[in-house]
């Protein structure tokens, strides 16, 4: 089932639960808060593969997140700081004209299975990640973050949270199912963890 959406492409991945902060300045995005405001309060947020987040002319990815506004500040000359946050993940099935902003036609995607893999060794390769993270001073997280219970929550938050590259995250944010997570975290996480330790020794 279907439904059309306005769609914010930015060049960062939003993950489910994850807060988004938002300086909203584009005429065609202040038009986009203010209908959603004057609606649910919800929005796609995509990936931007290639081009700019301002001007339009982008290449955006086709797996996303719904983000729902908790908390809008508005400012003299019409900008906007918006604090809004994931929810649930999202395929675009088609794009639709950006007039007077972008928006798709899109599916909601969930996982199509519950996680059956332990979180514990890729649990441990995160916090290895953020500890030499920290040493460089660029910690995104504090070592003793709280995960969700839920092991298909807790992978995005990982994925959020570790010093990933967006196209990093974005194949996390594309994948199956939490397993699946699982599995690429495993991959991606020692080699983020060699990265930083040989700027570490340089």
């Amino acid at each position: 089932m279907t439904a059309t959406l306005p769609m914010f492409p930015l060049g960062t991945v939003l993950f489910p639960t994850l807060v988004l902060p938002l300086h909203v300045f584009e005429p065609r995005y202040r038009a986009l808060v203010d209908d959603c405001e004057a609606g649910d309060g919800e929005f796609g947020v995509v990936l931007i593969e290639r081009g700019s987040e301002v001007g339009g002319g982008d290449v955006r990815t086709d797996v996303g997140t719904v983000a729902r506004i908790v908390q809008r500040e508005r400012f003299p000359d019409g900008r906007s700081a918006l604090a809004a946050v994931g929810t649930r993940r999202i395929r675009v099935t088609r794009w639709l004209d950006d007039d007077p902003y972008p928006r798709a036609e899109v599916e909601d995607w969930e996982d199509t299975s519950t996680s059956t893999v332990a979180l514990d060794e890729v649990d441990a390769l995160f916090r290895r990640a953020l500890a030499v993270a920290a040493e460089l001073g660029e910690a995104p997280a504090p070592l003793d973050v709280e995960l969700d219970g839920d092991p298909a929550l807790a992978t995005f938050q990982m994925a959020a949270l570790a010093p990933l590259g967006p196209a990093d995250r974005q194949a996390v944010l594309a994948t199956d199912t939490a397993d699946d997570r699982v599995a690429l975290l495993g991959r991606l996480l020692p080699d983020a963890t060699e990265l930083l330790r040989a700027r570490l020794g340089g």
